[in-house]
Parts: structure tokens; sequence; C-alpha cells
């Protein structure tokens, strides 16, 4: 019986955990020191290594004109199409060429940034601390081009320049290449005036914020920091106009959804990150250690910045550790190989729902003997219960005595109490692992299986696997062997029904691996329990 109960407390803890962490998310990871902004005033600090490069003599006047009417540039590079406007130089509209907002081939594409005003761009730049660079400056396109378009490999620049009235010169250039999700930023600042001019740069990535991204019970969708060796996701509403800022060991900075974010990465390492939320818009302002600038002295600064899908393959080519925007939580270890494994099958397949399926197999197929070695365990406990109950009657006013007259049947029938519920303990955190996959791999969006299932990442429209699950589960409770006390054996037969009701709103790829690794233990059951009847 303390082997039933045993397996019974694993069971109900992890229903319990796996519920809770899908209808009550865990918070966001712990942030990074950092401190809530009152001013914008930041206290300056001696040059350090985070400063960008300083450029003397300074480079020869842009011709710039102090206004300039509202022009705008297409850029093309197969997978990216962005519009930058001469208005601040930003860019105000972003959309992802292979991504539709469904499976239909003629949907809508997605689209990452689409403001109608200048101030609703991304990738704006500011002064703080003295540094007077208005966001909306007037820019000037630095060649007659306003069509760019880039095939695989090929590389090329678009660069605006602005000529301020303080005498600082700004240049901003954008450098693509075709094929890539990632494109360079850079902005040289050089000062024609005649006085020194001090104060600090601020880039900002600018995304749209409404209700309708708010996170759900499944997934995040907001601002984030990589800093301090770790992911910090900040939920929007408690940012506020006063914000949040991140100062310690900052790497880059993201505006993540579900399957897709848009990441701001400087070339090197820069004093803080600040997150701000103020009239629908969420701002996470890169901000560069002081700079002075002499008369005719430059500086530069450079910045990649990703926006595309979160795959890890495309995020671990940027590098900078944001291949870590994936949080496959505790069980990342874990995940990344089964990730591999699942791309592996599909590569051959061409079915990610048939690749799942192999997936599952193959797991199976590497705890089979940890399986049979726990259902033979709980067997042979079964055996055991008429002289474990004749023991506990013999004994009940004596627990001391009970318990070493048990294991003392335990050794000499060579039996291990625990022997029948570890080896499924063990299996816990690749289930945990293959949910995280299953639930967050871009590679599944869309994806179609067959029939009526044409997108694993969605729920069945139909909830017949669910259910199909469910009464697997039930089946597969009949055929283990149980000796549990009536209260137990309701508990156990409601786990069907609690995991039918829980499985009817995920993904179909993860109620499809449940349902075959369901099937297939049912048939490792039943194989068990024949040869134990051959047996006896």
């Amino acid at each position: 019986m303390e082997n039933k109960n045993t397996i019974l407390a694993i069971v109900l803890i992890s229903v319990i955990w796996f519920g809770y962490t899908v209808l009550f998310p865990p918070a966001p990871p712990q942030t990074a020191p950092s401190v809530t902004e009152t001013e914008s005033a930041v206290d300056v600090t001696s040059q350090t290594p985070s400063e960008p490069l300083m450029v003397a003599p300074s480079p020869a006047p842009v011709i710039a004109p102090t206004s300039v009417a509202l022009e705008e540039a297409s850029v093309d590079t197969g997978v990216l199409h962005l519009t930058i406007s001469n208005q601040g130089a930003i860019v105000h509209n972003l959309v992802l060429n292979k991504f539709g907002l469904s499976a239909a081939d003629d949907a809508p594409r997605v689209t990452l940034v689409d403001s109608t005003s200048p101030q609703q761009g991304t990738l704006r730049l500011t002064g703080s601390d003295g540094l007077q660079l208005s966001p909306y400056a007037p820019y000037s396109f630095q060649s007659s081009q306003r069509e760019f378009s880039f095939e695989d490999g090929q590389t090329g620049d678009v660069v605006l320049a602005a000529q301020l009235a303080d005498g600082l010169e700004v240049v901003r250039s954008f450098s693509f290449q075709g094929g890539h999700y990632d494109f360079v930023t850079t902005i040289r600042l050089t000062n024609r005036g005649s006085q020194v001019l001090s104060g600090r740069a601020v880039l900002s990535l600018v995304n749209a914020w409404s209700k309708e991204k708010k996170t759900t019970m499944y997934d995040f969708a907001g601002p984030s920091v990589f800093a301090a060796e770790s992911l910090n996701q900040e939920d929007v509403d408690d940012l506020g106009a006063d914000g949040k800022s991140f100062n310690q060991d900052v790497l880059w900075t993201a505006f993540e959804e579900k399957y897709f974010a848009s990441i701001l990465v400087p070339a090197t390492p820069f004093e803080r990150v600040r997150l701000i939320q103020n009239n629908g818009l969420v701002e996470n302002q890169v901000i560069s250690s002081p700079l002075s600038l002499q008369p005719g002295e430059s500086l530069e600064y450079s910045y990649t910045v990703f926006a595309g899908p979160k795959r890890v393959d495309l995020l671990t080519s940027v590098g900078q550790r944001i291949d870590e925007l994936i949080d496959f939580g505790w069980f990342a270890v874990i995940a990344h190989p089964l990730l591999t494994a699942l791309k592996f099958f599909y590569s051959y397949i061409g079915n990610y729902g048939i690749a799942i399926i192999l997936l599952t197999v193959l797991i199976k197929m590497l705890f089979w003997p940890l399986t049979q070695k726990s259902y033979t365990s709980m067997k042979s406990m079964q055996k055991l219960q008429p002289k474990m109950q004749q023991l506990r009657e013999k004994y009940k006013n004596d627990r001391e005595r009970m318990n070493r007259e048990l294991m003392e049947l335990y050794k000499t029938h060579r039996v291990n109490p625990l022997g029948g519920c570890l080896p499924m303990l063990v299996q816990i955190p690749v289930f945990f692992a293959l949910y995280k996959v299953l639930l967050f791999s871009i590679e599944l969006r869309h994806a179609p299986f067959m029939f009526w299932l044409t997108d694993l990442s969605a729920k069945d429209p139909y909830y017949i696997t669910p259910l199909i699950m469910g009464a697997s589960m039930f089946f597969q409770q009949k055929m283990m062997p149980s000796q549990m006390e009536p209260t137990q054996q309701r508990i156990m037969m409601m786990m069907p029904v609690i995991f039918t009701f829980m499985f009817l709103n995920f993904p179909s790829g993860l109620v499809i691996y449940w349902l075959v690794n369901n099937l297939l233990t049912i048939g490792q059951q039943y194989l068990i329990n024949r040869k134990g009847a051959e047996a006896a």
C-alpha cells in the first residue's frame, strides 16, 4: 500500500504542478537589479569600455537641409519588408514576408511595426542630459534611390543625414543583407559647431500596445531585457510612464510575442535600458554612457537589429545569447535536444504531426526498460498485498515493529517499494521539456497534420483528439495493477477526466504526443500482463 500511496502522491503532485503552470502562469523571471525612474536625468559617470568609437578628425560635412518634405524608402530583403521615413530616420513599417496571420496562402503577413505617424515608428533616436536630438528631425536621404531589393547574399545601405541647429550633424545608416532577418544600424554624431556638446544618445524600440497582446495562460508578450545573466520579462501594466531601468551587465533588449520578436543588440555593451509605457506605446530605450564632443569630433554607435521569428537557429546566429529569448524553463537542457530530434524527423518526413509521433516512439523506446521495471515492480507489490495486509493487522498497535516486518518482507521477496514510481519520476522532466517544445516552437505554427488538424500549434477545433486521449487514459488506468483503497481508486479514475479538460485547449501537437504515448503504454502493459499470465 505504501508503494501505491507513493505513486498516487507523485501523480497528484505532477498533475497539480502541471495544471498550476498552465492555469496560473509563473511570474516573470527574477529581474536584474533595477531602479524605477522618477526623472530623466542620469548621473554622469566616467567613460567606460562601453563607450562608442571616437573618430577624429571628423569627416567632411554632409549636405542635409533643415526641413524636408515627407519621403520614404522601401526595403525588401526577401524575408523582411520595411519602410524608412525621413522624419526622424525611423522605421515605421516592418512586415515579415514569410509568415501569415493564418495558414492560408493569401493571408495578410505578420506585421511587427505598423505606424500611421512618426510617433509610433521604431528605432527612434533621441537625446538626454543636454544632448538635443529631436526624434522627428528632418533627415535627407543620401541617395536618389527610394526602393531597395536584396536577393539572398546581396548587401546594401540606406543612409540619411540631418544637420541640427546646435551644430550637431547626425548620419544614420541601415545595412541590409538579402535573406536575413537581422540588419545593422549605425549612428554617427559629429560636432560641426563651436561649443562642446555633451549628454547621452538614446535609441528606442517602439511598439504599439493593446490588451489583445496581453499575456495569455500560455505565453508572454511585452518588453524584455537580458541583464545580469538572466532574461527579464516585464508586464506592461507594471511599467507606466515612470518606467523601469536595468543597468547591470545588459546585453540586449527586445519586444516579444509568442512566436516573434524585435531585438536591439548593441555592438558593445551599453550603460542601461529603460522600459516605459505611455499612451499605448511601449519603449525599450537603449541609453548610452555620457558623451562629450569637442568641436570637429565624431563618434559612432552601432547596433544589430533582429526582427523575425523566435527560431533557435536564427537567434543563435546573431549571438549575444539572444537565443535565450526562447524560454524553455528549467528543462531547457532537455528541450533543445528534443527540438533537434523533432526537426530531424521532419526533415525526412515533411509532416510535423508524424514527426511528433516518431519522437514519441523514440522517447518510449528509450524509457522502455525503466517502464518495464516499474510495471514489473508494481506487479510484484500487488502479489505481496495480502501478506502486507496481514502484517498491518498483526502489528497495528506497534508501528515500528510493523515497518521492520514490512521491510523484511520486501527484502525476502526482493521487492523495492519505490521501484514502481522512481522510473516514472525520471520521465517527468522529459514530459515537461517536450510540453515546452510543442507549446512554444514556431516550427509548429500553422503546421498541418492530417484531416481536420490543420494547425498543430492550435487546439483541436472539434475536440476529437482530447476526448480520445481521455478515453485512452481511462483504459490505461483499468489495465494498471492496483490494490488501492476505494477512495484512492476514485481519485485515480478522475485523472482522465481532469487531463481531458486540461487538454481541450492545448495545442493539438501536444495532445497527439500524449495520446500516442498512452497507446504505446497500453501496448506495453498488455505485453507485461500477458507475459505474467503465461508465467503463472
